[in-house]
């Protein structure tokens, strides 16, 4: 009564281009249409479902809410909050770690200046923070917490937050960008099939092809 559908039998990377933070990767064929229906439902899912870790709340010294001035340094909290926010982390053990940046010279505190444990990973180190004045002085600490794809400073917020901290909306999702496009595909003589070209940007805390395959095991299981 029904017939089988044409699938392809796997998704393949382009190894040429394919690093820690990309990859390509075709898969084909699809029957007419269910390559736009397959990319977009990996589209959804890399960006909204694979767990990644972000900062969650900051405490930083001297500042009471999130527009503070901080004497001796040139950023006010609201512009420290948001470098802070751009930082990408991997996160290897389990549960809330907490984080320190602590600078008492005098000029530009980057990413790399982040104190951690053997579980947190700073994934680019080169990141502007703030920049300290000639007797000024930067101690912050964060909390650092996994979860999936936006989360907003009200969810953040926790009773167990020590005073001082200030809760901050936070984007876990280690996949920074997918895109896909679809063309036609041959099987034999018919050439009514589709090609699906998917293309996926991380942060470096999952590969390009662990969060492809988490992502399809996802959908399968759904």
């Amino acid at each position: 009564m029904f017939r089988g559908f044409q699938k392809p039998k796997r998704l393949v990377a382009n190894t040429e281009t394919l690093t820690e933070r990309y990859g390509q990767f075709t898969a084909q064929p699809f029957q007419r249409g269910f390559g736009t229906t397959i990319g977009n439902s990996l589209r959804r899912v890399l960006l909204s479902s694979i767990d990644g870790a972000a900062i969650t709340a900051v405490r930083i010294e001297g500042v009471e809410h999130e527009f503070s001035p901080i004497p001796g340094v040139v950023e006010d909290a609201t512009d420290i909050i948001l470098n802070l926010k751009q930082v990408p982390f991997k996160l290897t053990g389990e549960g809330v770690k907490t984080v320190r940046l602590v600078s008492d010279r005098p000029g530009p505190i980057l990413s790399s200046h982040i104190q951690t444990d053997p579980d947190v990973e700073v994934l680019d180190r080169n990141l502007h923070i703030a920049t300290v004045s000639d007797g000024g002085r930067l101690h912050v600490e964060m909390r650092l917490k996994p979860g999936r794809g936006y989360v907003s400073a009200d969810k953040n917020f926790d009773e167990d937050l020590a005073l001082g901290y200030i809760p901050i909306d936070s984007v876990h999702s280690p996949v920074r960008k997918v895109s896909f496009h679809v063309e036609a595909a041959r099987l034999g003589q018919m050439t009514d099939y589709d090609k699906l070209t998917l293309e996926v940007w991380t942060n470096g805390a999952v590969s390009p092809q662990d969060a492809v395959g988490y992502a399809a095991k996802l959908l399968k299981d759904h």
